[in-house]
């Protein structure tokens, strides 16, 4: 089993560059990645009678379509620290057990680093603009003011986390760099991870859907978004933007009440449409139905059909 000092974690939100870093590190013949694993953390919980110890809700856990997708085994004697040392094992047997394994997270670093004080962590980031526009292509948002929601939530996270900016176990990476200067940046990322350079690591784009390292796609929300919804993402992010070093393209728009109830209804309108879409109708309302009525039976039958849905659309 990878050592828990052999496991990094590489934290960031959606749509940051972390799929593609992911990929580059996996070329690396000493760096194993074998992707996102949120579900890791998101049902871990301290337990309430024990703060010490720690408990899985694994009835939600089996649930989640990704968890349902790594198709790890939950020993009947484990929980808690004990079932996470466990599926660690098992990840790392099933991806080549690799001298270093990194693990993509984009939440629950709180967690991570009460659970591992002493693991280190690479914290990638992409200007907030970009990643709220690249949200909207994902079919996420209808718009950037609310794509840039999950943005906002994730490094209001890390900041909750209390980590500091000189934390020697951290190294911020941003998206705009490793793309400017992808040798350098990686040859940093190699020398935090104490492994020697390997070249494979730029041959990701061979054996990926992803293309291969373009200058070109950073800042692109300088031609792709109108100056409006830059105002009010800036308005809405503004503290955050500049915190993590981005300069605002202007003052920022904050949107009043009226303006604020029709972008909430326009993006709830396109999230039902958009799952409708997907799922059916029958499936899409039965699962908030079943849900919202507390039909566990029937609503883990149908969270079953859209988990089925979900794993082909990745594939």
């Amino acid at each position: 089993m990878a050592k828990t000092k052999d496991i990094v974690f590489v934290y960031g939100a959606l749509r940051s560059g972390t799929t593609v870093f992911r990929l580059m590190l996996d070329h690396h013949p000493m760096i194993a990645n074998p992707g996102e694993l949120d579900f890791l953390f998101d049902f871990l919980w301290p337990d309430p009678s024990h703060p010490t110890q720690w408990r899985y809700d694994i009835d939600k856990m089996r649930l989640d379509w990704i968890f349902q997708a790594y198709g790890l085994i939950v020993p009947a004697d484990k929980d808690g620290l004990d079932l996470l040392e466990n599926f660690l094992y098992q990840i790392d047997a099933r991806y080549g057990s690799k001298p270093v394994m990194t693990i993509n997270i984009h939440r629950n670093v709180d967690k991570v680093r009460a659970i591992f004080p002493e693991v280190k962590l690479i914290h990638m980031l992409r200007d907030p603009r970009d990643v709220a526009r690249s949200s909207i292509g994902m079919g996420w948002s209808c718009n950037i003011y609310y794509g840039v929601d999950h943005w906002i939530k994730t490094e209001a996270a890390w900041d909750k986390a209390g980590i500091a900016p000189d934390d020697p176990n951290t190294l911020q990476l941003t998206y705009e760099n490793l793309f400017r200067d992808i040798d350098s940046q990686l040859h940093r990322v190699c020398d935090f991870l104490d492994v020697p350079w390997d070249e494979e690591m730029l041959s990701y784009h061979k054996n990926s859907t992803y293309d291969p390292p373009d200058p070109k796609l950073i800042e692109q929300w300088r031609h792709k978004c109108s100056a409006e919804d830059i105002a009010l993402l800036e308005g809405k992010a503004r503290a955050l933007l500049v915190a993590r070093g981005y300069v605002p393209a202007g003052e920022g728009h904050v949107p009043g009440s009226a303006e604020k109830l029709t972008l909430f209804l326009r993006q709830r309108m396109f999230q039902w449409r958009g799952g409708i879409e997907k799922l059916g109708a029958g499936l899409f309302f039965g699962e908030k139905l079943t849900r919202h009525l507390k039909l566990h039976r029937q609503h883990r039958a149908l969270v079953h059909q859209i988990n089925l849905i979900k794993q082909k659309s990745v594939r």
